[in-house]
């Protein structure tokens, strides 16, 4: 089989494969099948394909002309899964969002626009515009900088993302149930949708104290089978069906912060623990805090300011959230860095 052209890129803490939708199959399922076979799942070791072996880093953002007024381009997001022949666009990633700017403006899809180029993207898993700032000196994208996010090492360029209108992105709003708190399975949990379905639960109630390393959490069998327990009884309720084979709803566990932030998380994605967290899960957990009896207020540190930083198993991300005066979200921001990694010909595995 002929090459197919890939842009890989790291994309905030995650990596994937950029792709523009003219060069894969417009039809789903065989488009599907190739991503597969790109990545080399199902396997474990992704071993015959360029996936790195974890949820992280077998993603793919599919980059088109934009279908909207209000956007520069089109991004659909597909998480591949690893061991499974499943690919899913059941939700957005905010990671891989951070190189679509970037990717964009390598592939000729928008045109760089002095020192700095804003890059509006119709994220099309959830319907929303975010827009990124992109670093454009000479008119070229650069990847260099001095800005740091914890989970990647070095310094880069910075790639500020906001995003707005984006509670109930999946679920039609921001508490699907009504309610700040239901108790599912004996435990308080907030089901949330500020950008990422969430179920935010205090992991003091799941038995664990919310500090353990990531790999003590995906080695407890009984705690995971007690999330997917909760997770298939939360999806119904927060609108998104049976959720058996879905990559949402993302399981949080809130803590009280350990180095100063708002609030430290441990987030399933939604088997495995995730190294650090999702941008927008990060911003659904931040408004999970400020929302009075929540599991995660009950626990948090809230900022004077708009900035709250949410601790992750690697550190933490940093999310704004501007607020009216009765507290409610308006605008949710966020900085992340991208860089290309390479970018060539891609042969699937036949």
């Amino acid at each position: 089989m002929d090459g197919i052209r890939c842009l890989w890129m790291r994309g905030g803490t995650s990596k994937g494969a950029y792709f523009l939708a003219g060069d894969l199959p417009a039809e789903a399922a065989a488009r599907d099948d190739l991503l597969l076979r790109v990545m080399g799942s199902p396997d474990p070791r992704q071993i015959d394909g360029i996936g790195g072996a974890d949820p992280l880093t077998s993603k793919v953002a599919v980059l088109a002309p934009p279908t909207r007024a209000d956007a520069d381009v089109d991004y659909l997001f597909l998480q591949v899964f690893v061991d499974q022949a499943l690919v899913s666009d059941a939700q957005g990633c905010g990671n891989i969002l951070a190189g679509v700017g970037p990717a964009a403006i390598e592939r000729g899809l928008v045109a760089a626009a002095g020192e700095e180029t804003p890059v509006r993207i119709h994220m099309v898993n959830t319907g929303e515009v975010a827009t990124a700032l992109v670093a454009t000196p000479g008119g070229r994208v650069s990847y260099a900088g001095a800005a740091r996010i914890d989970g990647v090492p070095g310094s880069h360029a910075p790639v500020p993302l906001m995003f707005e209108n984006v509670a109930g992105s999946m679920c039609g709003s921001l508490l699907p149930t009504g309610r700040a708190v239901d108790v599912i399975e004996g435990v308080e949990c907030t089901l949330i949708d500020n950008g990422m379905p969430c179920v935010v639960m205090r992991a003091a109630d799941l038995g664990v104290t919310g500090t353990e390393g990531r790999e003590a959490l995906d080695d407890d069998a009984v705690l995971k089978a007690r999330l997917e327990a909760i997770r298939l009884v939360a999806g119904p309720l927060m609108n998104l069906g049976d959720v058996r084979e879905k990559s949402v709803p993302k399981m949080t566990l809130v803590s009280a912060p350990q180095a100063g932030g708002v609030v430290n998380t441990r987030s399933f994605i939604p088997h495995r623990c995730h190294a650090t967290i999702g941008v927008f899960a990060a911003v659904s957990v931040a408004t999970a805090c400020t929302l009075e009896g929540t599991p995660a207020a009950l626990v948090a540190v809230l900022p004077e300011g708009d900035t709250f930083v949410i601790e992750h198993p690697t550190g933490a991300a940093e999310v704004v959230l501007e607020r009216d005066v009765a507290g409610k979200v308006l605008r949710a921001g966020t900085l992340r860095t991208a860089r290309k990694l390479f970018d060539g010909l891609v042969f699937p595995r036949d």
